[in-house]
């Protein structure tokens, strides 16, 4: 049955609607995100109609497409969120705490079901409950169920033929009632046109009946139709504009028809609303996709105007949600973006990269030519290295998001999290802008849950608590995410009750760890990321502080970056997680060891200098230090740590590089410095194994490989 229909749907509209599907997936996600977040930013005390309009363009672009595409169970949940909203934007309902909580659930059932229509494993869900509390709260009632939880099911097989999009329009819109409007196509070349499209809405029996008006003909060129339907007007355009342009298509109330209830997006007419009221002497167009007292909303002259048929107002696409106020036309915005897979921006940081190496070959093999003679090479070569460096930063650019991104998910998150655990909690986010590279944000995204889900469950105190306690009754969690030389630091800080020293220890010595009094509190402190480890009292549904923290340090660990915790008893704790940013291309510095070459990051780098035997003190037997302007740092014979062969013996390496990681420094004893340069990043784990205090490597102009030093593991190395 679904092969018939689609196929009947395919020939009838002359198209293939299932080349459309990714693009409908990807808008919808983005409309599902859109709506999250305008949800939990409403002010449901005094809403703003902008606000509300928002979220029903929103719902309305999903369920138009659901419907175009045969998606019948999305179309008839965004259906019944249409009308709720639609009732809200109207102020003929004024919103609630529940409503949102419902529109939400709602958000949650839809995400499954589009997962499951796309066949990358969706959940099952029984929207049985939500349709009858939506339903309720839009007639101004109670809910009267609670909706069932969203059941992860397996991964779904790739949708082969979904239902015929004409078929949905009308399931969709069962609920909505009969009613009798007048539909006007045109002005059009070939009249043929207006008959494909009575033919089309007379294949689909439970669409209703369409007849023609006895005075279409006095219109040159425009066909007007009576209709009476169920469906809404915006699911028939969807499916009307695959034969003619969407402008030339548009629904009006009849003269003589009943007051129509609100159908679909589209006021009602005004003649209705009162029993007073002046009957409209001509017929009145609808908003087309245009909400009262919104920005661009025709006025009530315009759409007296609108009704002569010489000019028949354009229907207006849904707005994109959250769209900048501005004057600017909706193809601007459409054509400001694109659509491109990770995979080839990912070639195309690899071919960069191979150019940067090229690149380098010539500038190393160019240095001895005569300027004067070769002076068009130099110049031009020297055009290539600034080209090539400003395409290299243009290109790892692509690769870099927002930490946004990833700090968008967390308010929807805790507020079901702080209801769940009857507390109050604000959540405050800093540094959205910094940005990182996409593939750290997807493996950073697990760890950072797991630490706000503990800062709220085991860190913010219950309001009553909070109270006694001489603080404000609403806890705060932070968010914030910096660039702090080389790497980004990203804090999870919350002002509760933070860890106890004792209850630590003392939790540390039931379980057999050893845990002596003189530890320090950094040392306390990290007790808590020891496997198993547990400060909760009672097992919960919500992870306690420390459960778990053993895998975020490992997944952590796994990118090359580290954790750090502070906490004070009584005010609050921070965590501190501090990435590298390992991209493709980066600046180094390299500096020689004997024969051997190594690269050193450039943002880690902070000063050279010249050394003296003198300067250089033993410390300990065996530990050496070295004085920098009244400062002792640890120094770091590279020719020991990596066993570099010498066959100059009487040469003594003079030169220190003072490098920063980690909150702390360390001077690097080298033999020379080779200079400043680009450098493409090849992973070295990958290709051969994981060596110590090397964190990638790099092919130089010259041919020969050489290692890109792991700073942080040399300032680590030196503490120890």
């Amino acid at each position: 049955m679904a092969d018939t229909s689609t196929d009947n749907s395919t020939s009838s509209a002359g198209i293939d609607l299932s080349q459309f599907y990714q693009v409908f997936f990807e808008e919808a996600g983005e409309n599902l995100e859109n709506m999250e977040q305008l949800l939990l930013e409403l002010d449901i005390e005094a809403a703003d109609d902008e606000e509300l309009n928002a979220i029903f363009r929103c719902a309305h672009s999903i369920k138009g497409g659901a419907a175009t595409f045969g998606f019948s169970d999305v179309a008839e949940l965004t259906h019944q969120m249409e009308t709720l909203l639609d009732k809200l934007r109207r102020h003929e309902l004024a919103p609630t705490a529940p409503m949102v909580d419902v529109l939400l659930q709602s958000g949650d059932a839809l995400k499954s079901m589009l997962g499951r229509h796309q066949g990358s494993g969706g959940a099952v869900v029984d929207t049985t409950d939500l349709l009858v509390n939506i339903r309720a709260m839009a007639s101004g009632e109670a809910p009267v169920a609670q909706a069932a939880p969203v059941v992860p099911a397996a991964k779904a097989a790739p949708v082969a033929a979904p239902v015929a999009a004409t078929a949905a329009a009308g399931s969709a819109a069962a609920t909505s009632g009969q009613r009798t409007v007048e539909l006007r196509v045109g002005p059009l070349s070939d009249l043929a046109q207006a008959d494909n499209l009575v033919d089309l809405f007379k294949e689909i029996t439970d669409l209703g009946t369409i007849e023609p008006l006895p005075d279409d003909a006095a219109l040159a060129g425009i066909r007007r139709f009576k209709v009476s339907t169920a469906a809404a007007e915006s699911e028939l355009l969807d499916l009307f504009t695959f034969h003619v342009a969407r402008e030339q298509v548009a629904f009006l109330a009849l003269a003589d028809a009943p007051a129509d209830p609100g159908y679909g997006f589209f006021d009602a007419p005004e003649a209705s609303a009162s029993a007073g009221a002046q009957p409209a002497a001509e017929p009145q167009e609808k908003g087309y996709g245009f909400f009262d007292n919104a920005p661009g909303a025709p006025d009530k002259a315009s759409a007296a105007a609108a009704s002569e048929p010489a000019a028949l107002k354009p229907v207006a696409a849904a707005a994109k949600p959250a769209a900048p106020k501005a004057d600017k036309p909706a193809a601007a915005l459409e054509a400001s973006t694109i659509r491109v897979s990770v995979e080839k921006v990912d070639q195309l940081i690899n071919l960069v990269g191979e150019l940067v190496i090229t690149q380098a070959m010539l500038a190393q093999n160019s240095r001895g030519l005569d300027p004067v003679v070769y002076q068009q090479l130099v110049t031009g070569l020297t055009d290539l290295d600034r080209n090539t460096r400003d395409l290299q930063e243009a290109v790892m650019s692509i690769r870099m998001i927002p930490m946004s991104t990833v700090f968008s998910r967390f308010p929807r998150m805790l507020r079901d999290l702080a209801n769940k655990l009857g507390k109050k909690v604000e959540l405050v986010t800093q540094g959205e802008a910094t940005e990182l590279d996409k593939g750290l944000v997807e493996k950073i995204t697990d760890p950072l849950t797991h630490l706000v889900r503990n800062s709220c469950d085991h860190g913010i105190e219950m309001p009553a608590d909070r109270l006694a306690a001489g603080k404000p009754d609403v806890g705060t969690i932070t968010l914030a995410a910096s660039h702090q030389g080389g790497s980004i630091v990203i804090e999870v800080r919350d002002d509760g009750k933070g860890l106890s020293r004792e209850k630590l220890l003392r939790k540390a010595r039931e379980k057999g760890i050893d845990a002596p009094d003189s530890m320090t509190d950094p040392e306390v402190w990290n007790l808590i990321f020891a496997p198993g480890f547990s400060t909760a009292d009672e097992v919960t549904d919500v992870s306690g502080r420390g459960v778990g923290m053993d895998v975020v340090k490992k997944n952590i660990t796994s990118l090359g970056g580290t954790v750090e915790i502070d906490s004070a008893e009584g005010y609050g704790m921070r965590v501190a997680v501090r990435l590298p940013l390992t991209l493709a291309i980066m600046d180094g510095m390299s500096v020689g060891v004997g024969e051997e070459v190594y690269i050193l990051p450039l943002s880690s780098v902070v000063e050279s200098f010249q050394v003296s035997t003198e300067m250089i003190k033993t410390v300990g037997g065996s530990g050496r230090v070295v004085e920098v302007r009244d400062e002792y740092m640890p120094v770091i014979e590279l020719e020991r740590v990596f066993n570099v062969p010498r066959f100059d013996w009487e040469h003594n390496s003079g030169i220190m590089v003072v490098v920063e990681a980690e909150s702390g420094r360390v001077a690097l004893l080298v033999d020379e410095l080779l200079g400043q340069q680009q450098v493409v990043v090849k992973n070295l784990e990958t290709n051969y194994r994981k060596v110590n205090d090397v964190s990638g490597a790099t092919i130089m102009g010259d041919g020969r490989v050489a290692l890109i030093l792991d700073v942080g593991s040399l300032v680590r190395r030196s503490r120890h």
